[in-house]
């Protein structure tokens, strides 16, 4: 449908009508890092993404659970991204932190969201990060100590992780915090540990999926009491939860490590990797009116070209 008349011979076209395409949509999903080429149907339009980092692994020592990696997203509703280069834009996927280590960044299209914090281990704070890792818990703690979980930092990209808590020797460490919410307190109580923060669902891809849990915390288990569950969206289940004691979190979640349950399940879990991914406008034109000839190169050589 003729739509109105553009001068386009500063780039070699011709003068005529332009069409008014119906566009569909591609989705590129990075689970490792690479080199993002846009269709040639979409450029110049806009990008929607999701950018998440690598998670925070867990805490040594009854040790606090990791912070899901950072959380960044333009879909649905949130402002794109434009004048994105036409190839060979670089994307780096964040790795999961191994036990006591933040997770790493992920970038993408000028946009880097930050590696979750390390669950903090014994007698330790948890750690900042896109979640905060959450805190490590204490032995002899008299009528209670407190190890903060680690804050949110940058903000925006999720939460932070839960405190620690010891009465005695009865030790909960605090969650990991994750993109929907934060880390739980640990306690002396059963669970001792406290869960990890939800993640976010998302439908970039077309459809709904949940990333971004925190990591279960870790506990001391003298009296057979357990850790914390990761929480929804790849955060590991702490020690004596779940199928497996001390599990890793989810690859390509961002979610945060489970931290060790002193001393049936000595080992910290090691946090899941990012994820990026990209959505733009793409479809088959069919050259209906008068094209430039620039435009009409870049579909024939992608094969678009009806």
């Amino acid at each position: 449908m003729a739509t109105g008349i553009t001068d386009r011979m500063a780039n070699g076209g011709l003068i005529g009508s332009d069409n008014d395409p119906t566009t569909g949509v591609r989705v590129t999903t990075f689970t490792s890092s690479g080199t993002f080429t846009q269709s040639p149907t979409n450029a110049p339009q806009e990008v929607d993404y999701l950018i998440i980092a690598g998670g925070g692994g867990g805490g040594t020592g009854r040790g606090g659970g990791g912070g899901a990696g950072g959380y960044k997203t333009s879909f649905p509703g949130g402002t794109k991204i434009g004048s994105v280069p036409f190839d060979s834009v670089p994307i780096t996927v964040g790795a999961g932190g191994a036990e006591s280590n933040n997770g790493s960044n992920s970038v993408a299209l000028g946009v880097t969201s930050t590696g979750g914090g390390q669950g903090g281990a014994f007698q330790t704070p948890g750690t900042a990060g896109g979640s905060g890792g959450g805190g490590g818990s204490d032995d002899h703690g008299g009528s209670g100590v407190v190890r903060p979980g680690g804050a949110a930092s940058p903000a925006g990209q999720g939460n932070a992780g839960g405190n620690s808590y010891t009465q005695i020797t009865a030790g909960g460490c605090g969650g990991g915090g994750g993109a929907g919410s934060a880390g739980s307190p640990g306690s002396s109580g059963n669970p001792r540990g406290g869960p990890g923060g939800n993640g976010l669902a998302n439908s970039i891809t077309g459809s709904s999926v949940t990333r971004g849990g925190g990591g279960g915390g870790g506990s001391d288990y003298r009296g057979g009491v357990p850790g914390g569950d990761g929480g929804p969206g790849g955060g590991a289940d702490s020690g004596n939860v779940g199928s497996a004691p001390t599990q890793v979190g989810q690859a390509n979640t961002g979610g945060g490590g489970s931290g060790d349950t002193w001393y049936h399940y000595p080992t910290p879990g090691q946090a899941g990797s990012g994820v990026v991914i990209i959505r733009e406008p793409t479809g088959l034109f069919t050259a209906s009116g008068v094209w430039p000839l620039d435009r009409q190169f870049a579909l024939k050589k992608a094969g678009n070209w009806i």
